[in-house]
């Protein structure tokens, strides 16, 4: 059974960090691609960032230079570093993982950023 299970997410003030965590199960981690995607309220959900089998990274425009996402394949986990966080990013932060045409998605952890 594949599993995709975020965490990390919380409440945070502006212009503070979080590190949202993505733990597979259940495939070949390694040979998949994995993403952060999110979903604020009343929104379609969006890219954030992205991350090849091969370690090539990929990133929505609103978060180049704020966020790092990264891998580690022993531990079959998903990483996104997010720093000088906005009320923006307020949003449901989903993993995904990829590989050609199958896609499995985690449940969503929810990140707020308030004043």
């Amino acid at each position: 059974q594949v599993q995709v299970v975020e965490s990390g997410g919380g409440l945070v003030q502006p212009g503070g960090s979080l590190r949202l965590s993505c733990a597979a199960s259940g495939i070949i981690f390694s040979i998949f691609s994995g993403g952060w995607y999110r979903q604020a309220p009343g929104k379609q959900r969006e890219l954030v960032a992205t991350i090849t089998s091969g370690g090539i990274t990929n990133y929505a425009d609103s978060v180049k230079g704020r966020f790092t996402i990264s891998r580690d394949n022993g531990k079959a986990t998903v990483y996104l570093q997010m720093n000088s966080l906005k009320p923006d990013d307020t949003a449901v932060y989903y993993c995904n993982a990829n590989r050609k045409r199958v896609d499995y998605w985690g449940q969503g952890t929810q990140v707020t950023v308030f004043s």
